[in-house]
């Protein structure tokens, strides 16, 4: 790892300090309910998350690096008597990924799915599953320039105050014209793993796993996550900064030392 990497992480712990104590001046402190949902994909709560990726090595390019910024939106829907959960992303991707080696930047696909929430009986306890699908708005060569449809599932448990944990599945495969490109069939794993420190601050992680069907690539990375959540009125904030490193990998073009941070924002009722 470089030591531009460990400056951008010292800066990253920094603006998290720095970020925390704004947003909590005269504010309340998070309960411990709030600071255990915070986390939830399947929260009952409309939600606004701004989030980066930032990639300082790729497996199988050296030298590059890249960044992916994504603006994430969240919003409960009842439909008669069931209840859905709709979440939309839209990524901004900066990668050396294009003809020469060139970086190409722009719009990402757009990525929506519809997530039905079963009753499990406990309200700590989330479990939902549903399509996806994924809209080819990004640069041509960047991504895989195709429609995709897939399928969702999420479980969350927040039985314990101190301890949280989850997954989101995926799976999904391109439809319709490829535009010469390879048909996608790809697999992800996202396990989440929360644990309270007190006072709205906690540790844990949420690296996403990756396996491509078409020619057996893949990527595990494992991260390690700093985070504070605090209310302030009904609106649940929760900043954190996680580095993560991929254990296991094949192929080129994945993640190998990257840096996730976020603020995501929890409106209530």
């Amino acid at each position: 790892m470089t030591n531009r990497f460990f400056r951008l992480l010292a800066s990253f712990h920094v603006l998290l300090i720095t970020a925390v104590s704004a947003i909590a001046q005269d504010g309340e402190t998070s309960a411990a309910q709030d600071a255990a949902q915070a986390n939830n994909p399947l929260a009952n709560i409309t939600a606004f998350n701004i989030q980066n990726y930032y990639i300082d090595e790729f497996t199988g390019i050296p030298g590059e690096s890249g960044n992916q910024f994504v603006l994430r939106y969240a919003q409960p829907v009842s439909i008669g008597n069931t209840n859905w959960l709709i979440r939309a992303s839209l990524p901004y991707n900066s990668f050396p990924f294009g003809p020469g080696g060139s970086t190409v930047d722009g719009v990402g696909d757009f990525d929506i799915f519809a997530a039905y929430q079963f009753e499990t009986g406990n309200p700590a306890t989330s479990f939902a599953i549903g399509p996806q699908v994924v809209v080819p708005t990004g640069e041509s060569g960047v991504t895989a320039d195709q429609w995709q449809l897939g399928l969702a599932n999420v479980y969350f448990n927040a039985n314990s105050p101190k301890f949280q944990y989850g997954y989101l599945a995926i799976y999904r495969a391109g439809v319709g014209d490829t535009n010469g490109n390879t048909r996608v069939s790809t697999g992800a794993l996202q396990p989440f793993y929360f644990y309270q420190l007190g006072d709205g601050w906690y540790t844990g992680g949420a690296p996403i796993w990756t396996y491509n069907f078409k020619n057996d690539n893949y990527n595990v990375p494992v991260g390690l996550r700093l985070g504070k959540v605090t209310k302030r009125g009904n609106r649940v904030f929760n900043f954190f900064v996680e580095p993560q490193y991929s254990v296991a990998h094949s192929g080129v073009g994945n993640p190998k030392w990257q840096v996730y941070f976020a603020l995501n924002m929890q409106f209530l009722k």
